[in-house]
Order: C-alpha cells, then sequence, then structure tokens
C-alpha cells in the first residue's frame, strides 16, 4: 500500500510536533496539560492541513487514554451513542477518561451535538473537536461552554521550510533519491500555510522527476503543480480555493463565474450557511456604500438559507451571488476601519476631547466635561463645524468614499459640510 508522504511523516509525540509553538511550545497550555495530565474537553480551530487530528492523537497516546475518533461527515447520533457506551466501560473513577475525537465537528448538526453533551458534562469522555469555522457560529452554546478553545495557525515560511527539510532528510522512501532543495518558494507558496498539501506537493515533484537526483528549483514545481493542480490536493482541500474563486469572481463582478463556483461548492456538499456568511461579509467588505442594499440581501439571504435549508436554499443563494457579483464595488468601508485601527494601535488610547464626555454629574459638569459641545441638529442642515477627533490626530482621515455613483454623493455631501477637511 502506498502510504503518502504526509500520512508517513506524522509525528507521535508532542516534541516531535511541528508548528503551534504558542499552544505546544515549552510552558505553553497545551504542553501543561499534557504533562500535568489534566486535559479540558477543547476544540482546535484552523485551517486545514495545520495539525489538529495530529495533536489530538498525540495528546491522548501521551496521557494513555483510549482514543476514539469520529468524522462529522459520515457519523451520526448512533455512532456518538455508541461511542459513549464504549467510553463509560473505560473510565475508570474517572482516571482514564476516553478522548473522543470529532473531525470538522462544525458539520454536525444540533441534534448531533447535543448527544455529547450529557458525556461532557459527567466527565464521560474528553471531547476534542476539530474545525476549520469559527466554533462561535458552527458549535451550539452549550457545548461551546463546556469546551476551551484553541486557535492554530497555519504554518509560517520557516516551519514551512523546515518540515521539507525533515522530510527529506528523514523520510524512507525519500532518502532513496539524493534530493537537493535548492528553492523552496514556490512549494511554500502553493500550499498556502497548510502542511499537508505542502507535503503532497513535495512528493508530487519528487515521484514525477526521473533519476536518483533531483534538483528542486520554483521552475519545476511550478511546472508539476500546473500539470497535476487536482492530484496534489488529494484530501478535499480544494474547499480553500474555490471558496477563494469564488469571492474573487464576485469582487471582479463576474455573476457567470460567481455562479459556476457556487454551483461547484454546492455539488461538492459545501454546507450552505457557510457560503451565506461569506456573502454577509463580502457585501461589506467589497461593495458597502457603494450599494448599501447589498448587505440588506445578503442578511436576507443567510436569514433565508438557515430558514429553508438544502436543496431550495441554491435558488436564493444564487440570486444574491448575482445580485451582488453585477453590484458596484467599493472596498471603502474595509480600508476606513484598517486605517482607524492601525492608529489607534499606533497612538494609543487618547483622551476624549472635552467637549465631547458624557456629564451625567454637576461635578463632571464644572470641570468642562461637555462644555461647548454643539447640537447638530439645532443648526441649518443639521450640521455644525467642531472636532471630534482627539486633539493629537486631529484632521485625520480614514474614509475616503469609492468613485461610484452612490459615494460620490458622500462626497459631495462631504465637502459641502467640511469644506477643506473633507475636500477629497
Amino acid at each position: 500500500m502506498n502510504i503518502p508522504l504526509a500520512e508517513r511523516l506524522r509525528p507521535s509525540s508532542i516534541d516531535d510536533y511541528v508548528g503551534q509553538e504558542h499552544l505546544v511550545g515549552k510552558g505553553k497550555v497545551l504542553r501543561n496539560a499534557i504533562e500535568s495530565g489534566l486535559l479540558p474537553s477543547l476544540i482546535l480551530w484552523g485551517p486545514p492541513g495545520v495539525g489538529k487530528t495530529t495533536l489530538a492523537t498525540i495528546m491522548a497516546n501521551q496521557l494513555r487514554r483510549p482514543f476514539y475518533a469520529l468524522s462529522a461527515i459520515n457519523s451520526g447520533v448512533k455512532d456518538v451513542r455508541d461511542v459513549i457506551e464504549k467510553a463509560k466501560g473505560q473510565n475508570f473513577f474517572g482516571e482514564n477518561k476516553p478522548v473522543l475525537f470529532i473531525d470538522e465537528i462544525h458539520r454536525f448538526s444540533k441534534s448531533q451535538q447535543d448527544s455529547l453533551l450529557g458525556a461532557v458534562e459527567k466527565g464521560v469522555i474528553t471531547l476534542i473537536g476539530a474545525t476549520t469555522e469559527n466554533p462561535s457560529f458552527e458549535v451550539i452554546s452549550a457545548l461551546l461552554s463546556r469546551c476551551q478553545v484553541y486557535i492554530l495557525k497555519p504554518f509560517t515560511n520557516e516551519e514551512s521550510e523546515g518540515l521539507l527539510k525533515k522530510a527529506i532528510s528523514t523520510d524512507v522512501e525519500l532518502k532513496k533519491k539524493k534530493i537537493n532543495l535548492h528553492e523552496t518558494e514556490a512549494l511554500i507558496r502553493v500550499s498556502g500555510g497548510d502542511g499537508r498539501k505542502l507535503l503532497n506537493a513535495l512528493e508530487l515533484v519528487v515521484n514525477g522527476s526521473e533519476g536518483n537526483e533531483l534538483t528542486i528549483t520554483n521552475d519545476l514545481v511550478t511546472t508539476f503543480i500546473q500539470q497535476n493542480l487536482a492530484l496534489y490536493d488529494k484530501n478535499g482541500e480544494q474547499h480553500y480555493d474555490i471558496i477563494s474563486a469564488f469571492i474573487k469572481s464576485i469582487r471582479g463582478s463576474d455573476p457567470n463565474a460567481a455562479v459556476y463556483w457556487l454551483a461547484r461548492m454546492i455539488e461538492g456538499g459545501e454546507d450552505v450557511l457557510f457560503i451565506a456568511r461569506r456573502l454577509v461579509i463580502l457585501a461589506s467588505e467589497d461593495i458597502g456604500n457603494a450599494n448599501p442594499t447589498a448587505l440588506v440581501m445578503a442578511n436576507n439571504c443567510f436569514q433565508a438559507v438557515n430558514a429553508i435549508g438544502f436543496p431550495e436554499s441554491r435558488i436564493v443563494l444564487s440570486q444574491c451571488v448575482t445580485y451582488l457579483a453585477s453590484s458596484p464595488k467599493s472596498n471603502a468601508s474595509y480600508m476606513a476601519i484598517n486605517l482607524a485601527l492601525e492608529e489607534v494601535k499606533r497612538s494609543g488610547n487618547m483622551p476624549v476631547p472635552l467637549h465631547l464626555r458624557n456629564a451625567p454629574t454637576r461635578l463632571m459638569k464644572d470641570i468642562g466635561y461637555g462644555k461647548e459641545y454643539e447640537y447638530s441638529h439645532q443648526y441649518e442642515n443639521n450640521f455644525i463645524l467642531q472636532e471630534y477627533l482627539p486633539e493629537k490626530i486631529s484632521g485625520s482621515k480614514f474614509y475616503e468614499p469609492g468613485n461610484n455613483a452612490r459615494e460620490n454623493e458622500l462626497r459631495n455631501y462631504l465637502k459641502n459640510r467640511w469644506k477643506e477637511k473633507y475636500g477629497y
């Protein structure tokens, strides 16, 4: 049997584990949990290929706990209950509490998640869930409140390069060839921080090259990946590539491409609520005030999809997708909040100007809180010139309206009111 490189290199101990130093490094929370033997129920949240399954297995093995694994894709309530019954027979006074690992726990329905509650609450099992989606949206609150959530990060460039060197120097099959890792940028770029995809790509290049000596260059990797794009994506990780193509098609105002990628996701069994949630984000990030109705449309789409489910929700999604793709675009609001956040980080907690402060008591009024504040509605056009930013950054600009019909109206409105201050 031809075992994939990523599987052959799967570490068996925490010391061999690559990445996630913020969780498993010396003195960090999950290493401490392993070393103390006190492992709580937890959810590992992160993108594909960053070691969620591996970390769960290592934790169970090093604690010498019975380990059960279920995939939310092909497991139901009966499977969960069967595991819980087995766990009860192995749980001797809480000293050998079995670990139940559920991959893609975000795909479990409410009833499936409910079936876990009692066992987690009573300590029959230690639950470890793995998810690529925000557990705040995908995991029921009762279960979420009984679990710690830990965020796993994509592999850094340095970690990816280290993983490549480890594979070449330690893997039995790769050592049969003399491999010179001359350039790594293309391998790292195509993996996108996904360790599994990185190793799959490396294996693809090595297996496709003739001879016992091989020099890996960016050009060589690019050639192999372009020729075999589908082959290195063996574990359904096209999820992120296709959602990227989907979002970029809408952003690029191409409804034909957008609805095609929508169809690809639907046909592939993608969670329709995941798609709808991405549309809500896009409506603000990429359309914004160029067409404020886009956010209303996207939010109504999310509510409708949540209410009617699949397959009818495909129609609602198609309507929303084609509308958003055909809408004028602006990222001005998105850029504005990013610039404002950068300013906050740079300048810190600057004091609120006295005239803008709330003055609920006489003492506050006496020391100037609220003094000289001008109530805009008392003036013509409901507007009066006054400063609203802290003195240190007075006159700063964060929001610059986009060049489209709606935001040109906003630009003219602001320019007429503020004159040179908003004289974009």
